[in-house]
């Protein structure tokens, strides 16, 4: 049986990598007490695997975790089990039953949702609405991305889909799929060079609001919460 979890990361555990987040997982859920499934062969391990990895020092509302086992006492029991297991910075948001053919997490991820605010209460995006549909209203937004291998000039504007000023945060929708994924970072120092705004990246915050998967088509995307697939148990 297949299972998504779905957790929130704050507070001071944002500065924890991604692999520390996985082997806290593996000893959680083995103090949880929940049968979970593991590989064959000579170094069997536990069938987990994440949705897109969270840059250290971000917080996000909506990461998710894949995980298979052989049985269960019920959804409720599960995320109870697993958030005794949790330290603060670390809640069990939601778990819900895949169906057998559901693709895993990461294979799953289509788009993602991000907040962007100054850590410096005084500081917002409230006054920079007019300079946002400007920066909307181009063609293309080139950034530079460099690789191990090269550097390529990329035009991300086809990958933002929706973008907007929400009580003076910058919030943003965009291509988070392995094809075509694009760093929140790209965006707002695009849009912040466009609007002539100057910030050191130290002086804001970003948030991953949601995490989604595309039920639709390349040419007709519909986004929905990684969550949104399965049942309740």
């Amino acid at each position: 049986m297949k299972i998504r979890v779905k957790f929130s990361k704050y507070g001071v555990l944002r500065f924890i990598g991604h692999l520390d987040v996985m082997r806290f997982f593996q000893k959680a859920i083995r103090r949880a007490g929940i049968d979970i499934a593991y590989s064959g062969g000579y170094s069997p391990h536990q069938i987990m695997t994440f949705a897109s990895p969270l840059g250290v020092g971000m917080c996000s509302m909506a990461e998710y975790m894949d995980i298979e086992v052989h049985s269960h006492q019920g959804g409720a029991d599960m995320m109870e089990r697993l958030q005794n297991t949790c330290p603060k910075g670390i809640d069990i948001l939601n778990v819900r039953l895949l169906p057998d053919k559901a693709g895993n997490a990461m294979a799953s991820v289509a788009a993602a949702k991000y907040a962007i605010a100054f850590k410096d209460k005084s500081r917002s995006f409230a006054d920079c609405a007019g300079q946002l549909e400007k920066y909307l209203s181009q063609d293309e937004i080139m950034i530079t991305k460099e690789t191990k291998k090269s550097t390529q000039n990329i035009n991300i504007r086809p990958g933002i889909y929706a973008c907007s000023i929400e009580d003076g945060v910058l919030v943003f929708t965009v291509d988070a799929s392995s094809a075509g994924n694009i760093r929140p970072s790209f965006v707002y120092e695009t849009f912040m060079k466009f609007a002539a705004i100057e910030a050191k990246e130290i002086e804001l915050q970003t948030i991953r609001l949601e995490t989604y998967t595309n039920i639709g088509t390349a040419e007709k995307p519909e986004f929905v919460p990684l969550d949104a697939v399965g049942e309740e148990f």
